[in-house]
Formats: C-alpha cells, structure tokens, sequence
C-alpha cells in the first residue's frame, strides 16, 4: 500500500488533505482514483489508513478508516554524525541509513573534509537531502521523516552528542572485535545513540581524543577498511538487530 506524510494541521477527525507534489503522484503517476486505499502518517508515529475521496483539483481529501499506532521505528534514537563527504555520496547514505532505522543525520565538516558549501549551496544540498529522506521513509514503511539537520563543525556536533546515552566512533585502532561485541552488547532499547563517521581519510587524532573526551567509545568494524558511505550503515545494520531483537515488540 502505498505511503504518504501529512503535516498536523491537514489532519482533520474525518479527513485528511494531502496538497504539493504528493496530488500529481497520486493522480497522474500511480493514476490512484476515488476508492483506493493509502497510508497517511502524520511523521510521529502515528498512521491512518485512508480510502481516496476527492481527488480533483488542487488537493486530495482521504476519509480515515482507521487509526494505526506505527511500529517500524526501532526502540531507540539514533543520529548519525555523518563527515560530510565528496561528490553524491551523501545521497546515498541519507537513503540507506533512512531505511535502516536512523533518526536524525547531521552533516559535519571535519579536519580532513574537502567539500566546501556556502550558505546558498548548503541550502539547496539540505533540501535535496530531506527529499530522499522522505522518500526513503516512504519506501521503507517509517512513521517519521529523519531530519537532515544543518551543518556543523566537528566541535559543535561533540557539543550536541554530551546529551545522548552513549556515541559510537568506528576508528582503525580501537581494540579487538570482541571489546566492540561488549560495547554493542551494552547497548539498551531506549538509549539515545549516536554514530560519529568521518569523510574520507577518516578522522584525525586529535578528533578521536575530543570525542573520548566526551565519553564516545572507539569500536573498530572488522580488518577491513570501509568506505565513508558504507561505515554508517555497518553501524546501524548491528545496531537494528540487536535494538530489535531485544524489544519486545
């Protein structure tokens, strides 16, 4: 069944009124007609699942049938503090960590980031990003849209990760897998988490000191080398296992 997001306020006790580019997407390219049933999820847990009404003009009405508590989330928060990266990869990753559970993402500059963004790029890079956001979140069954945050410096993000439960930071010469087995192991359904990923080149020394400061522990993912693009998602690939496997629902 097909997905679609409404803000708050086109949820009525009856009705809901999807506006934008999600009318043409129903009308014109699913070719949808009045009768057919949809998803709508208000991006905080919560869906309905609607029968098409109205679906002429400039915005489509969809009787709610029944109200569904959403259970595609996993039991914790996740933000990932991504190094922002050359070239699309960010796309990429935005994407893929979307359907794997994360919360919230957070492009960082680091020491070793190459990409330089002016405000007016950074803008129009962030809503391309929280376009495949949705997208991905659609496609994924999620019952939020993760948010792509603004830019930060390395520093500001260590600021921001002191208020999560426990920070993950992959690094070349953190100890043994079974010291990492020990750290996910002590992972708990509930806590907020947070994964640090440098750019290329990966972070510098003195980074993973500030993050150890902060109380983030270094875990290594294997003897392999990962890519920037592909360290996250190995990440939050063990982390949406055991998270689920532990929750009771």
């Amino acid at each position: 069944m097909h997905r679609f997001f409404a803000e708050p306020s086109q949820i009525g006790e009856k009705e809901i009124r999807l506006t934008g580019t999600d009318v043409n997407h129903i009308r014109n390219v699913l070719r949808m007609r009045a009768g057919d049933e949809i998803l709508i999820s208000d991006g905080m847990g919560t869906d309905y699942r609607c029968v098409l009404k109205d679906i002429e003009g400039d915005s489509i009405q969809a009787g709610i049938c029944w109200v569904l508590n959403g259970n595609a989330e996993l039991p914790s928060r996740i933000t990932l503090y991504q190094g922002l990266p050359k070239g699309d990869k960010m796309e990429l990753i935005v994407q893929k960590c979307v359907e794997l559970g994360v919360s919230k993402i957070v492009p960082v500059t680091t020491r070793r980031t190459v990409v330089k963004l002016d405000a007016k790029k950074e803008q129009a890079k962030r809503k391309r990003w929280m376009g495949i956001s949705e997208s991905a979140a659609k496609q994924s069954g999620r019952g939020i849209i993760p948010e792509i945050t603004e830019m930060k410096s390395f520093s500001q993000a260590l600021e921001d990760a002191k208020e999560l439960d426990i920070c993950l930071i992959p690094y070349e010469l953190a100890k043994d897998m079974n010291h990492t087995r020990e750290i996910f192991s002590s992972v708990k359904p509930g806590e907020s988490i947070g994964i640090f990923i440098g750019p290329e080149g990966g972070f510098e020394g003195d980074e993973i000191e500030g993050a150890i400061t902060i109380g983030a522990k270094p875990i290594t993912l294997g003897r392999r080398i990962l890519r920037t693009e592909t360290a996250g998602m190995a990440v939050l690939s063990m982390l949406a296992y055991l998270l689920e496997e532990s929750s009771p629902c």
